[in-house]
């Protein structure tokens, strides 16, 4: 699975649980919430204002080495 900055969380959540560590530690506490599932990558990362393209290559650097 290759990330991008529309890819809708719920979708990465479903796929690569793991990958939630990266959500939380950037302040995005509300994983379990249905709007919070139907974002994007991008659309969280204005919210909560972090760098997409950073979370993007973090996410997708941790699936290329598992």
């Amino acid at each position: 699975m290759t990330i991008t900055k529309e890819t809708v969380i719920g979708d990465i959540l479903d796929r690569e649980p793991e990958c939630a560590k990266f959500f939380l530690a950037i302040g995005m506490h509300c994983l379990g919430c249905p709007s919070a599932r139907g974002e994007t990558i991008e659309q969280a990362c204005i919210v909560h204002g972090t760098d997409a393209d950073a979370l993007v290559s973090e996410i997708n650097k941790f699936l290329s080495e598992k």
